[in-house]
């Protein structure tokens, strides 16, 4: 059993941290009323408190030990959340009074609500708890004194858990799109390279005597004469008419297409042959050949690049090695002609 994605955790690790450490203040807290006495007729009994600490103790224990994801998974965290806040208008109600400190536990259930679920969780949550804190007010005081309170608390919880709730949602907008900004090129829409990186590490992990990974290195011939002649933006769109073609003959399911940085771009070949990598990049030779880039006053320009081959057979062959392998024989397709394909041995 799963619940919707909409009522999870934003990340369910985190939130775990913090269920356990709320439980543990909330643990002392019920612990310090529990030695102190009730204050007033209204707190619950000495038993009742104790009962408490057990319980949440033991749901500390849980939060801590079980995979967070698991938790999340079963609806854990806004579970938490619910049943906390059942309890305590429950305990209220039953008591026949309410008190500052019942209020604070729910002020507590809000924030970690705002912080760690998703918007309709904390939505869900934060409407729970007001109408909980109005249960609690409405059966214990007189409706005059009870409904002031209640429209106080209740603005004071909402705006509290809407201003939270957003501005977490801001963060990670914000955080969304640095990460976009960080792992794709903004010119070509290729992946950059800490991305080519992770995902070359994690190939080369895997690789073994049956196939391998293979790495293809690639720069436009003469790009310097481009910008020269027609001006950088030619430049930018030859780029740009490069990526086309190699997405066009690549696929995401086993190819990770990367711009290096200028017109150095690199293909990242998974579960793939010498020969196979070998096949493909001359592939991509051809295809660039066979598509001219139109410049802006309608002239075709016929591009030309240069690939170097790199392919490893063995798992935990190393990063940098089969960058220069490939680096390597980039340069002698250049030294050989341009135009071509060169392989080296990783």
């Amino acid at each position: 059993m799963s619940i919707p994605a909409s009522l999870r955790a934003r990340d369910p690790r985190t939130a775990a941290r913090t269920a356990v450490i709320v439980l543990l203040v909330c643990t002392g807290m019920m612990a310090l009323v529990g030695v102190i006495g009730p204050s007033t007729d209204s707190d619950a009994s000495s038993a009742v408190v104790w009962a408490c600490c057990a319980g949440l103790s033991a749901t500390a224990g849980i939060f801590h030990w079980v995979p967070a994801q698991r938790l999340d998974r079963v609806g854990g965290f806004i579970g938490l959340a619910v049943i906390g806040v059942t309890v305590l208008c429950a305990l209220a109600v039953e008591a026949g009074g309410t008190s500052t400190r019942g209020q604070a536990f729910l002020v507590f259930v809000v924030l970690y609500a705002g912080f760690h679920l998703r918007t309709a969780g904390a939505v869900l949550v934060t409407a729970q708890t007001i109408v909980a804190g109005g249960i609690m007010l409405f059966t214990t005081h007189a409706v005059e004194s009870a409904f002031t309170d209640f429209v106080f608390f209740g603005c004071m919880l909402g705006v509290t858990g809407g201003l939270l709730t957003r501005s977490v949602n801001a963060q990670e907008r914000l955080v969304g799109a640095l990460t976009r900004q960080a792992d794709v090129d903004a010119l070509t829409g290729l992946v950059t390279r800490r991305v080519l990186d992770r995902a070359l590490t994690t190939a080369l992990a895997r690789t073994g005597p049956e196939a391998g990974t293979a790495l293809l290195l690639m720069d436009v011939d003469e790009f310097k004469s481009i910008n020269d002649a027609h001006g950088h933006l030619a430049g930018d769109d030859a780029l740009v008419h490069l990526s086309k073609i190699i997405k066009q003959q690549t696929r995401s399911s086993d190819a990770v297409v990367s711009r290096m940085g200028g017109d150095e771009v690199a293909v990242l070949l998974r579960d793939c042959t010498r020969d196979t990598a070998v096949r493909r990049a001359e592939q991509l030779l051809d295809a660039v050949r066979g598509e001219p880039l139109v410049l802006p006053d309608g002239t075709l320009y016929g591009l030309s690049i240069s690939l170097g081959v790199a392919h490893a057979d063995r798992s935990g062959d190393d990063l940098r090695t089969l960058y220069a392998a490939a680096d390597d024989a980039l340069y002698a397709a250049k030294r050989g002609g341009r135009g071509r394909v060169e392989v080296a041995f990783a």
